[in-house]
């Protein structure tokens, strides 16, 4: 009798371990990389966001914008070669930009050279009714950005048009913008004009244009604080197969090397704001990051 119960437990654990195994395994798609694995998405991509529709008291009149700076790529080559299918998280996107519009500022969205943002759609957050409302009409201007560059050469200085600079996160935001000189032409004149900058999740990776030199001394957000994605989490990715394989650079790292400092240890719904700098750690804190963003740059204005 004993001996048919162990016998039956050892089956009983080896299909609930092959099944593990299985829920943990990255998605291949089409294109030969990889999205988050079935466990991965069920724990990171809740089917809707918290996003509460805050109504603003006296919402801008005039013609402010933000200027929202998204990545163009979409694949991330991880240490082990492998490809993550990834690009700027809709809901860190889209949440904040809700509240933005609430607050009645226009927000214009530029990639590096004018390609289409690239979206992490299996992060979209399908039960959500105001993400279903919103993303339509959003999406025209995902599918058809300016070209920052463009904007670096023709628009940027001098420009009064513009309250602040916005930088959504998703593993994206790590691809082709820390080293982009016209981000970091951004940033600098974002600074000297003394605009709001937001950043959250991964997009504090972008803040690194600014420090590309290495030189701690002159980059502008040393000493610094921020929420944001913390690597710890980052390296715990390949466990549940969020992602295919280790991080190929460690941005959160960098930014410590630069005077930055990461006030979260979670992936979690932690906000802050020091000085200009309005910063978010994860998906979970787009709500609070956009109440935060939406009020501040209305006292900006107001």
């Amino acid at each position: 009798m004993l001996k048919k119960i162990l016998i039956g437990l050892a089956i009983f654990l080896l299909i609930a371990f092959i099944a593990f195994k299985i829920s943990t395994r990255p998605t291949a798609t089409d294109d030969g990389a990889y999205i988050p694995s079935p466990l991965a998405l069920k724990i990171a991509v809740p089917p809707a966001t918290d996003f509460d529709n805050t109504t603003y008291d006296n919402p801008h009149r005039g013609n402010k914008k933000v200027l929202m700076v998204c990545t163009e790529e979409r694949y991330m080559t991880m240490a082990n070669g492998k490809k993550f299918s990834t690009g700027n998280h809709p809901v860190e996107m889209m949440v904040p930009a809700m509240h933005l519009r609430n607050a009645g500022f226009e927000i214009d969205i530029v990639t590096p050279t004018g390609k289409p943002v690239a979206v992490e759609m299996w992060a979209m957050p399908s039960d959500d009714k105001y993400i279903n409302d919103f993303y339509p009409e959003f999406k025209k201007k995902l599918e058809n950005p300016g070209s920052l560059s463009s904007f670096v050469r023709n628009s940027m200085t001098d420009s009064t048009d513009y309250v602040g600079v916005f930088i959504p996160g998703g593993h994206g935001a790590m691809l082709g913008l820390p080293e982009n000189q016209d981000l970091n032409k951004v940033i600098q004149w974002n600074h000297k004009n003394d605009m709001h900058m937001l950043a959250i999740c991964h997009g504090p990776a972008a803040l690194l244009a600014a420090g590309m030199n290495g030189d701690k001394d002159s980059y502008i957000y040393n000493g610094y604080k921020i929420a944001s994605f913390p690597d710890a989490v980052d390296a715990q990715g390949p466990m549940i197969g969020y992602n295919p394989g280790a991080m190929p650079w460690i941005y959160g790292e960098r930014l410590n090397k630069l005077g930055v400092t990461i006030i979260n240890k979670a992936a979690d719904a932690t906000v802050h704001m020091d000085r200009k700098l309005i910063s978010g750690a994860s998906p979970q804190a787009a709500n609070a990051f956009g109440k935060l963003a939406a009020t501040e740059l209305l006292k900006a204005v107001n």
